[in-house]
């Protein structure tokens, strides 16, 4: 993550996010919310946007989606998302 004037770090698609995806997913189960990241080869194909994040439960009110050009981009998008909805993750 790059380092931002806010309160928290803004997105950074270059940082390496999708090297601790997996240490987020375990994190929101530990919290009760159910996620996944997929790749949609069809978008692939087509050239649109192919990756998507989901989350639902736990202290979420309702479900969350980001998209992302690539697993860090969407990943960069989740977290900003889920820390705008109040989750703290800790990555």
């Amino acid at each position: 993550m790059a380092k931002g004037s806010g309160r928290h770090p803004q997105p950074d698609p270059d940082s390496g996010v999708e090297d601790v995806t997996m240490l987020i997913l375990e994190w929101l189960g530990e919290q009760g919310v159910d996620a996944m990241i997929r790749v949609d080869a069809e978008r692939v194909r087509e050239g649109r946007t192919a990756w998507t994040f989901a989350a639902s439960g736990g202290p979420l009110d309702g479900g969350m989606r980001a998209d992302g050009a690539s697993a860090a981009a969407c990943m960069g998008s989740a977290l900003e998302r889920l820390r705008q909805a109040g989750l703290a993750v800790p990555f």
